[in-house]
C-alpha cells in the first residue's frame, strides 16, 4: 500500500519519500485515514513504528487545507513531555512540510534555554507549535501566543503526560484550548489508569492498536545476565570490547551515576559521555549530535533519553540499573531495533534485583534465561523474605520496627 492511497497530497508523498519510507506502517495505515475523517484518535504502537509520521502527515495536510493569508494563529499543538522529543519532533514537522505549496510556520518551544528567541520567533504568530508543557505555560503567561484558536491537539508519549508528573500542567493547558478540538493521543504503551483517563478527555475516540506480531515487531534480542553490582560496570566493559559493541546507550538510574559509570568507561579507554538532565540543552544537544554521529561509543543516561529519542542503527541497549517498571522497560529498549533494524537489550540482573526483574517478566510475558560471563560470575544470594515470597532488605521497614516494638513490649510484661 503506497502512501498515495491513504489521501496524502503529492506534496506529502513527496516528502515522505525523500526521507526514504516507500511504504506506510501498520499505525501509518489505521492513523492517516482517521486523522484526515476529523477523528480523535487514541494510538497505541511499539516504539519505532512510526507514530510521529502517523499524526503528523495527517495534520500538515488538514492545516494546509484550512490555510489563508490572514496573521497566523496557533492551529495545532504538539506536546511532548522532553526537550529532545521536541526538538525531535519538531524537526521531522518541518521536514515533511518542505514541499508543501503555502509553507507553515512551525515553533518549537521547550525549557532549559533562554525564552527570550522563543518569544521572538513567535511573533508574527504560528500554524503549529511542538512544545513541553512548562515552557508553553510560561510563553502563555508572557502573552507570546494564545491557545483560543488551536483546534487539533496532540499528546505525544501520551501516557507520560497524563501521568501524575505532567498532571497539573497538562491541565492548565487544556482550560486554554477551545472545548470543540480534534485530539490525537499517541504512545507506545497506555496503562489501564492512564488509558481510562486519556478515554475521559476524547470524543468517541477512535482506537487503534497495533499489535506486534512477527511481520511489525521489532528484532530485539533480549538478555538477562547475572552478575554482584559491584562488578557491573567492569562486565560491561568487558562486553563492550569482547562482543564488539560499536555503539552502546546505558541506563543507570541517577545523575550522579551517569557522570561515575562513564568516567570509569573512559578511563579504561572506551569513549564514554554521560547524558542527563542536569546538563544544559546546549550541552545536551551537542552530546547525542555526537553520540549520533559516531564520535563517542557509549552514552551513559537515564530515563531522560527513554522516550521518542530516534538515534538509527542503535546496535545495544543495556539496563545497568533495571528500570522502575515494566513499561520503562519497554520504552528503554525501543531505543534498539527501530525501522527494521535488529539490536540487543541487555539487563543486569543482581541477587537484590532479581526480584524485581521477574516482575517486570510477568508484566511483559517473557521468560529470560539468565546468563553468566565467565569471570564474573556472582557470588551474592537473593534472600528470601520469609512468609512473604518477596525480597528482604537490609534495612527493617516502619512496618517491622512497629511489630519489634510492640514484641518488646509484650515481653516485658508481667509473667
Amino acid at each position: 500500500m503506497p502512501f498515495s492511497s491513504l489521501g496524502l497530497s503529492p506534496a506529502l508523498v513527496r516528502a515522505i519519500g525523500e526521507m526514504g519510507f516507500a511504504a506506510p506502517t501498520p499505525i501509518q495505515q489505521q492513523a492517516i485515514p482517521a486523522i484526515l475523517g476529523g477523528a480523535d484518535v487514541l494510538g497505541s504502537a511499539q516504539t519505532g513504528s512510526g507514530k510521529t509520521a502517523a499524526y503528523a502527515l495527517p495534520l500538515l495536510q488538514l492545516l494546509q487545507q484550512g490555510k489563508t493569508h490572514t496573521p497566523r494563529r496557533v492551529r495545532a499543538l504538539v506536546l511532548v513531555p522532553t526537550r529532545e522529543l521536541a526538538a525531535q519532533v519538531g524537526e521531522a514537522m518541518r521536514i515533511l512540510g518542505q514541499h508543501l505549496p503555502q509553507p507553515l510556520k512551525i515553533a518549537i518551544v521547550f525549557g532549559g534555554v533562554s525564552i527570550n528567541p522563543q518569544m521572538m520567533g513567535l511573533r508574527g504568530g504560528a500554524d503549529v507549535v511542538v512544545a513541553t508543557p512548562g515552557r508553553l505555560l510560561d510563553l502563555v503567561e508572557h502573552n507570546a501566543l494564545k491557545l483560543s484558536s488551536a483546534g487539533l491537539l496532540v499528546l505525544d508519549e501520551a501516557d507520560r503526560l497524563l501521568d501524575l508528573g505532567f498532571a497539573e500542567e497538562l491541565q492548565r493547558v487544556l482550560a486554554l484550548l477551545p472545548a470543540k478540538r480534534q485530539n490525537l493521543f499517541f504512545s507506545a504503551t497506555f496503562p489501564g489508569p492512564v488509558q481510562a483517563l486519556a478515554s475521559s478527555l476524547l470524543h468517541e475516540p477512535q482506537r487503534i492498536e497495533v499489535a506486534a506480531t512477527p511481520d511489525n515487531e521489532p528484532v530485539i534480542l533480549q538478555r538477562a545476565i547475572q552478575v554482584d553490582e559491584k562488578k557491573r560496570t567492569e562486565l560491561l566493559r568487558h562486553l563492550i570490547t569482547h562482543e564488539g559493541w560499536e555503539r552502546t546507550l546505558v541506563f543507570v538510574a541517577t545523575q550522579y551515576a551517569t557522570e561515575h559509570v562513564a568516567w570509569k568507561l573512559y578511563k579504561s579507554g572506551i569513549f564514554a559521555t554521560p547524558f542527563h538532565g542536569g546538563l544544559s540543552q546546549g550541552a545536551r544537544k551537542q552530546v547525542l549530535a555526537e553520540f549520533k554521529d559516531d564520535r563517542w561509543d557509549v552514552l551513559v543516561t537515564t530515563d531522560l533519553a527513554s522516550r521518542g529519542i530516534d538515534i538509527a542503527q542503535l546496535p545495544v541497549v543495556v539496563n545497568y540499573d533495571l528500570p522502575r517498571s515494566a513499561t520503562d522497560y519497554v520504552h528503554r529498549i525501543g531505543r534498539t531495533g527501530r525501522a527494521g533494524q535488529s539490536g540487543q537489550a541487555v539487563s543486569f540482573v543482581s541477587a537484590a534485583t532479581e526480584a524485581h526483574f521477574r516482575l517486570i517478566e510477568k508484566r511483559q510475558h517473557l521468560s529470560l534465561p539468565r546468563e553468566q560471563i565467565a569471570g564474573f560470575e556472582p557470588v551474592e544470594v537473593e534472600e528470601a523474605a520469609a512468609g512473604t515470597g518477596g525480597i528482604k532488605g537490609k534495612r527493617p521497614s516502619k512496618k517491622d520496627k512497629l511489630r519489634a516494638a510492640k514484641s518488646m513490649d509484650a515481653g516485658s510484661g508481667p509473667a
